[in-house]
């Protein structure tokens, strides 16, 4: 299924990297989009970019005005992408501070059942729809200085599997998208706006680019309504889960 002219497509965090990168992929199949921001100054140049799109602007932590937004939502949406996200500072966990850490749980996962939940009830309720989820390969591999990074994503990644445990059986479908490394604007915001220790991370390798996972999610998205992709890990060519840690005298 390559044709979405007749689906509406809702990504949260889409000034980001990746949302563009999904707006352009599902743009390019004919979808509705509903781009999702917080700043309304780059919402709106989406929508220069991407015209007839729809634009919703609230900030994913604040819940009465999710709920505003699902409600006025008019249409029902087909493939809920659940972009919006992030990590904050890398430092080892007794040196972080804990508005960090309280602020990863909420973005991370707070945001996104409040946002999936009054979404699951209307694709129950029709008998269809999409929802993935952005997860990361942090969450099935620790690293120093991932602590709550790495928890968050478990948690999006148990929380898809447990939703396809719920959905099974009503033609509803959850997939959990789990990049590794991918060059974009998310290690600025991680080092707060420390752009070498942000290209310190890139560099002198080849990561993924936010239009490789793109296309993962839109491939998940294409398959025939009777295939459930359930998880998809990539990983760049030069990028391996290491082995584990051994502290020697």
């Amino acid at each position: 299924m390559n044709d979405f002219s007749d689906k509406t497509v809702l990504i949260t965090g889409a000034t980001g990297d990746f949302g563009r990168a999904f707006a352009r992929r599902f743009q390019m199949a004919g979808a509705q989009l509903v781009l999702h921001g917080r700043n309304a100054d780059k919402l709106a140049i989406m929508q220069s970019e991407f015209p007839g799109a729809r634009t919703l602007c609230f900030d994913v932590t604040d819940r009465k005005a999710i709920a505003r937004a699902m409600a006025g939502l008019g249409k029902p949406v087909d493939v809920l992408i659940n972009n919006a996200g992030g990590a904050l500072g890398a430092a080892a966990a007794d040196e972080s501070p804990l508005d960090d850490w309280l602020a990863m749980i909420e973005i991370n996962n707070a945001a996104l059942v409040a946002i999936t939940h009054p979404i699951l009830k209307t694709m129950v309720a029709r008998g269809s729809g999409h929802i993935i989820n952005i997860g990361s390969t942090a969450g099935s591999y620790p690293y120093p200085g991932g602590h709550v990074y790495c928890a968050v994503k478990a948690f999006v990644k148990q929380f898809s599997l447990a939703l396809r445990a719920d959905t099974y059986s009503k033609n509803v479908r959850v997939t959990n998208i789990e990049p590794g490394m991918v060059e974009t604007q998310f290690s600025l915001v991680r080092y707060k706006g420390d752009q070498q220790a942000a290209d310190a991370v890139y560099a002198n390798t080849t990561p993924l680019l936010a239009d490789d996972v793109a296309e993962s999610v839109f491939w998940a998205a294409s398959q025939p309504s009777h295939v459930n992709i359930n998880r998809i890990e990539l990983m760049p060519t030069r990028q391996a889960p290491g082995p584990l840690a051994v502290d020697r005298d």
